[in-house]
């Protein structure tokens, strides 16, 4: 018999295809919906078991609601010859059986969406049964936290079906990122969790659709913490032109890359290089690309394709723009381009939400043993967000030719985390490494985080009460950079959840507690919900809890909440997946691993006090860019007015960004122009905070112009 959950799921699922063909959008009504699941309880009885009919009629009526922008695309077709047709995607597996998985939980606006972009994406890359060499490289431009991962999944799978064999996923740093995004792609790609202590592969995900052993894609790597790619996987790993795809998802890492490149030289390379192509003595230890794969085309996906992947190294070019060819770039863009440069048939395409890295390496860039710099030579594609992505000009506001736009009410400003000066108390700006968290003398949480931590109970008992009580829910804590720091500050945090948990199951000294949630409920959350509800009415709260709903449920709501330490050295994770059945009331308390990449589920309070002297990093850092269906009203955000005002900034630089883009694509520009290059060298390292001579905020281009000098690049100005 179905799980509740899953009944949900599948009721959705068949009333979503009914609807599309009510054309207009005016007419899907809580009425036309609610006949509609009657004809598909009609067809299986045994899915009104539990059903919670309102529950997906709201979920409908949302789904309805959403509209979505139009991509737009910088192309240069230099080379490139069309292939994507209709007659060639016929009886393509891997992305039917996605999309259907996909329709369980998106509209099918957002589905037409995804499968019109990656068919964009796709398309410009070669048809990989295209005779001779050829190289592809391009950027996919999105937002924070708004699906990139989604989209590249799409990609893969066409890719697959069109015949692509090697596929690399480059995800991130971090050994929690790597694993997270593994997991992603056995859901939407491999169909079968990657576990190397089971001989017998449990199917989820795109495997529960369809499972056929036909086109069960191969994984060198494993969802584990210690699954990367390694000497060990490339002692038992071997690849023939008659296999399915293979998938690997590895670090961005000097050893884990080295060792592929070892692999592919030496396993999967079949064509000696002539000694004018390659070979030559290298300037380093990393593998030399002496023989290239001539049988397997190759994809690689880079995900925060501004994050380490870009040689940060000055190349320099001649008065004939020729650029040195015994150039030495930075380890891991070194590794990357050799990989590629092993490949006769390749394809790179790079995903980020923050690209002014990317758009700045030098076009020309190329040396003799990596071969082309990562330039998008092919493409650079931005794409559209839905009405329903919550990105930073929702919640920060933003100004334009009208004037300035106010954010969501959902920032909340704190100032006692240090002392005026910020120079002491529980968490100043400059600590360091050992610092002891204490406020007012003793190692108690200060008032702001005491609040924070009451706004995601109250959220937490607000989705219990909503029927979001299975759904994952995360708290954010980033406050330092140094794990011994963070383990103070999980302790604290540990002691103060056990406390309210006492306090509430006894009956003894709780009263202080309930006033404190109370307040906050009547004075906050219910006028915050108001406002929200008027401008953003498809994706807050039903509103139809009151205290003392919330009040008999506290002590379970409190129960449920973990607190976990997010780092390099902690032993927890975020093990949102094995708790899909209950959902996962976690704090997550951490640093740099918590900034980029990783996703936090469910999150709906954030408590960070971190800054960043890079624009890129600093975008990147805001975990609580996203979608919040029906809980967007019960998230907060507390931060410091100055991070407040930077991330207003940033909403605005973003915001011009994809201005210019577009504008350069109604122009007819194409990837070359994407922004004016020095006719010697340029190097961009980012965009961070700055002030004027007046004291005036604006967001700055660091730029080298020659080695050892630095400068503000004035010409690209985002104030």
């Amino acid at each position: 018999m179905a799980e509740p959950n899953e009944n949900f799921q599948n009721v959705v699922k068949i009333v979503q295809v009914l609807l599309v063909a009510d054309k207009d959008k005016s007419t899907i009504t809580p009425a036309l919906i609610s006949e509609k699941i009657d004809l598909v309880i009609l067809m299986n009885p045994q899915w009104a078991e539990n059903l919670d009919r309102e529950g997906v009629i709201d979920e409908l009526i949302r789904r309805n609601s959403q509209w979505i922008g139009q991509d737009t695309s910088l192309v240069s077709n230099v080379g490139h010859e069309d292939w994507l047709n209709s007659s060639r995607k016929q009886n393509w597996r891997y992305w039917q059986r996605y999309r259907e998985w996909l329709e369980k939980k998106l509209s099918w606006k957002a589905i037409e969406a995804l499968d019109k972009s990656s068919d964009s994406v796709l398309a410009l890359l070669e048809d990989p049964t295209r005779a001779g060499r050829w190289d592809r490289r391009g950027l996919v431009v999105g937002h924070v936290q708004s699906g990139k991962t989604g989209n590249y999944t799409g990609l893969i799978c066409k890719a697959a079906d069109a015949g692509y064999k090697i596929i690399i996923v480059l995800a991130g740093l971090h050994n929690n990122l790597r694993s997270q995004t593994q997991i992603r792609l056995e859901e939407g790609f491999l169909g079968y969790e990657t576990l190397t202590d089971r001989d017998i592969k449990s199917l989820l995900g795109v495997g529960e659709i369809d499972s056929d052993k036909e086109i069960h894609p191969n994984c060198a790597t494993n969802r584990s913490n210690s699954g990367d790619f390694s000497k060990r996987v490339a002692r038992n790993l071997a690849v023939s032109p008659e296999e399915r795809p293979w998938l690997f998802v590895v670090k961005k890492n000097k050893t884990v890359l080295r060792e592929l490149l070892k692999w592919i030289q030496n396993h999967a390379a079949d064509t000696n290089l002539a000694a004018s192509q390659g070979g030559a003595e290298t300037h380093d230890d990393l593998p030399k690309v002496k023989k290239i794969v001539t049988k397997l085309p190759l994809l690689i996906i880079d995900d925060e394709a501004d994050h380490a992947s870009v040689d940060t190294q000055e190349q320099v070019f001649d008065a004939d723009g020729n650029p040195d060819d015994e150039h030495l770039p930075t380890t891991i863009n070194r590794l990357i381009r050799r990989i590629l440069h092993s490949f006769s048939k390749s394809a790179y395409v790079g995903y980020t939400a923050t690209p002014f890295a990317n758009i700045f390496i030098h076009e020309r860039g190329e040396t003799r043993d990596e071969g082309p710099d990562l330039f998008p030579s092919s493409f650079i594609i931005n794409l559209a967000a839905p009405s329903n992505y919550i990105g930073p000009s929702k919640v920060f506001g933003l100004m334009n030719q009208e004037g300035f736009r106010s954010g969501l009410p959902l920032v909340r400003l704190v100032d006692d985390y240090a002392t005026e000066d910020g120079r002491i108390g529980w968490m100043p700006q400059q600590h360091k490494n050992g610092h002891r968290p204490i406020h007012n003398g003793t190692e108690n949480l200060p008032p702001s985080i005491v609040n924070a931590i009451d706004a995601f109970v109250l959220a937490c008992a607000v989705r219990r009460l909503d029927g979001q009580a299975n759904e994952h829910c995360s708290m954010l804590v980033h406050v330092t950079r140094f794990n011994s720091v963070q383990k103070e500050v999980c302790k604290q945090v540990e002691e103060h959840i056990r406390h309210m948990r006492q306090r509430l199951h006894r009956n003894i000294e709780h009263e202080m507690i309930l006033q404190r949630l109370k307040a906050l409920w009547e004075e906050d959350f219910k006028p915050t919900s108001q406002a929200i509800r008027s401008v953003q009415p498809d994706q807050v709260s039903k509103g139809n809890v009151t205290w003392d709903d919330i009040q008999a449920g506290l002590f379970d709501t409190i129960s449920d909440i973990e607190i976990r330490m997010i780092n390099g050295t902690a032993k927890d994770a975020l093990d949102y997946d094995e708790r899909q059945g209950t959902g996962l009331k976690v704090i997550a308390i951490g640093g740099d691993k918590l900034a980029r990449g990783l996703t936090l589920e469910g999150l709906c309070v954030s408590y960070f006090l971190r800054a960043s002297k890079m624009y890129d990093t600093l975008m990147q850092m805001g975990r609580w860019f996203g979608y919040r269906p029906g809980y967007l009203d019960l998230c907060r955000l507390y931060t410091t007015a100055e991070l407040s005002e930077w991330f207003g900034h940033i909403a605005d630089a973003a915001e011009e960004l994809r201005e210019e883009f577009d504008l350069m694509v109604a122009s007819g520009s194409h990837t070359s122009r994407i922004w004016p290059q020095s006719s010697v060298s340029s190097r961009a390292y980012g965009y961070f905070p700055a002030k004027d001579a007046s004291g005036k905020r604006f967001v700055a281009l660091f730029q080298r112009k020659t080695a050892g000098n630095s400068r503000f690049s004035q010409a690209h100005r985002y104030s």
